[in-house]
């Protein structure tokens, strides 16, 4: 049994998502190439700040802005990369503008 909103796979006998309160299906729809497609992305910020990657990875995800910190873990590790804040070049100028408004730009 399969939750058709989160995708989470529950024993027989259950018949209702824990988290989403969705009623579940026997199985998940395969998935179609439309699914995946290349996304050009374009580096707008970067910080060794940890607080700001968490900060700002709430806000592009309230806002529904596709994005990724490029070296987030490494810089964990080595402590001198700096994360960079890539994001889809459609959906950069609104991105900046986040950032400005919030005053990281």
């Amino acid at each position: 049994m399969f939750c058709p909103k989160c995708k989470s796979e529950y024993r027989e006998g259950v018949y209702k998502c824990a988290d989403c309160g969705v009623y579940l299906i026997d199985a998940l729809p395969p998935k179609s190439e439309d699914d995946m497609r290349y996304v050009d992305m374009i580096e707008i910020f970067s910080t060794y700040n940890q607080g700001d990657i968490a900060f700002i990875k709430s806000v592009l995800d309230g806002e529904d802005i596709h994005y990724y910190f490029q070296d987030e873990n490494t810089s964990k590790l080595i402590g001198v990369l700096h994360a960079r804040l890539m994001v889809s070049v459609d959906e950069a100028a609104r991105a900046r503008e986040l950032l400005q408004e919030l005053g990281f730009l």
